[in-house]
């Protein structure tokens, strides 16, 4: 009886992180950047269930924490920018929990 009850809970605590789990990557912030060649950059984004992220706010930082340069993601959620002469990191900024950094050094 004891037994049967902990696989019981044991199982329940499974279930609920894997409910949980779905839940969260349902709707996971994907944005990826690449350089152009030509002393601009492109970054991408969407989510994980397929959604757009057209309007989604982007932020391009210097190291400093200074705004270098601030916008949108366009109709096709991609934005591109003239690649800043200063270390950078790229703020694809969906909200809270749905925010991801790249370091622009990396691109």
């Amino acid at each position: 009886m004891a037994a049967r009850k902990i696989i019981i809970i044991i199982m329940a605590i499974l279930g609920l992180g894997i409910s949980m789990g779905s839940r969260v990557s349902a709707h996971t912030a994907l944005c990826s950047c690449y350089d152009n060649g030509d002393g601009s950059i492109t970054c991408e984004g969407g989510f994980s269930d397929g959604s757009t992220a057209r309007g989604v706010e982007i932020r391009v930082v210097g190291k400093d924490g200074k705004l270098l340069i601030g916008g949108k993601m366009d109709d096709f959620s991609e934005f591109t920018f003239d690649k800043p002469t200063v270390p950078y990191t790229i703020e694809f900024d969906a909200g809270p929990g749905h925010i991801v950094t790249i370091d622009g050094e990396k691109i």
